[in-house]
């Protein structure tokens, strides 16, 4: 690997600079871009088809409501980018196309190129190249799409973190306004993040964003999943004995995509293994009539010792309140290179008044402290991700 064990890529061409840190390239470059990571010695990128899926997706939106997060062109110069947006191009093909085509160069210049059998984090970035895009006036079909987009790759290496362990878990502070145009990740956010870095305090690893100090909505660069117990005293009871939890005490709750957050493929990932886990509990409690040879594959397909078929936690997408923050029994937190990382702490400013004028330190905070982490929804959905990886072919 070169200088600082990255490389940078431009349409498929590796840059002989040294390349830049990632928070750079995106500081310098408009587009909609992806991160994730490979694993198996390399041999595989996390949840690829997704992040293609979800990086279209993202400059669709882009394109059709706000192009200069794209191209770095005048907003009055927008008559090529109603061309772009209302013309005939399937970008559901052509962006997957030129991505792929650019990665089938990438990877195995990466390969070759590594010391050791090491994983790699990449960044996948589609910029308009502006440009290219005022040659051509006269108007263009899909044959020219490659001539007005660019395809930045950043590949570094990457050291898996273990996380499920005490002193392994995140510390979160909530400090900022949800973010403009959630439901698309593009690089202009980068640079508006920065201006909350002077409310870190210096133990916290994650910052978290809420429009009104109370409801939770997602960290900067993750989201978040808070376990909640409901206000009964059989759910109260059941933890204190260190029952498993069940789905009439507790439940998974994550702020949903119209409250204002970036659809995350871990978080769908987290979503869909939950809803089956339901689906299946369900099916073998109501189906009286499934042979014992059915049972079985129903109890493998969630969990190996099938220690999901007692809990069944509901998952329901509503922003956490803070104020209810005694009913919180566990937290954790996804994206694509931690995957899952449970949550030690959640702290918040004791007043949310003109909390972005502040710095860090002349901000009274109150915090949230979870005991016995990482709790043990968490731990199981850990254990279950991993399982799932090493079985992965």
């Amino acid at each position: 690997m070169s200088l600082g064990n990255r490389l940078l890529f431009l349409n498929g061409a590796v840059s002989h600079a040294p390349a830049p840190p990632v928070t750079t390239l995106l500081e310098l470059h408009p587009g909609a871009y992806t991160t994730t990571r490979t694993h198996r010695s390399s041999s595989e990128i996390l949840f690829w088809d997704r992040h293609l899926q979800r990086l279209t997706n993202s400059f669709k939106l882009l394109l059709k409501s706000n192009p200069k997060f794209l191209f770095d062109m005048p907003e009055n110069d927008n008559g090529l980018f109603l061309e772009l947006s209302n013309g005939t191009i399937t970008w559901d093909s052509k962006i997957p196309c030129l991505i792929n085509h650019s990665m089938r160069k990438v990877m195995p210049f990466v390969l070759k190129e590594r010391e050791s059998v090491e994983e790699f984090a990449i960044t996948i970035l589609v910029s308009g190249n502006s440009a290219n895009l005022s040659c051509f006036e006269d108007g263009f079909d899909e044959t020219r799409v490659s001539d007005v987009l660019d395809v930045h790759v950043h590949v570094g290496t990457y050291v898996p973190p273990v996380f499920g362990v005490g002193g392994s878990g995140a510390r979160l502070a909530v400090v900022g306004q949800g973010r403009d145009m959630a439901n698309a990740k593009y690089s202009g956010w980068v640079r508006s993040r920065k201006t909350l870095e002077k409310l870190r305090p210096p133990s916290v690893t994650e910052l978290l964003l809420s429009n009104d100090g109370e409801h939770i909505l997602e960290g900067c660069l993750t989201n978040v999943f808070l376990v909640c117990r409901k206000e009964t005293d059989d759910a109260i009871d059941n933890y204190e004995q260190n029952d498993l939890p069940t789905s009439t005490s507790f439940e998974v709750q994550t702020a949903p995509l119209d409250d204002g957050v970036l659809p995350g493929v871990v978080r769908q990932v987290i979503k869909e293994y939950i809803s089956l886990i339901l689906i299946l509990l369900s099916i073998t409690s109501t189906c009286t009539n499934l042979s014992p040879e059915s049972v079985t594959v129903l109890k493998t397909c969630i969990s190996p010792d099938s220690i999901c078929l007692k809990i069944g936690i509901p998952f329901r997408e509503i922003a956490p309140s803070w104020s209810q923050r005694e009913l919180w029994t566990e937290a954790f937190i996804t994206n694509s290179l931690r995957l899952i990382q449970h949550v030690e702490a959640v702290q918040t400013p004791s007043t949310w008044k003109c909390v972005e004028s502040k710095t860090w330190e002349e901000i009274t905070w109150v915090e949230k402290i979870f005991e016995d982490v990482p709790g043990r929804i968490t731990s199981i959905i850990q254990s279950r991700e991993q399982r799932d990886l090493h079985e992965s072919r």
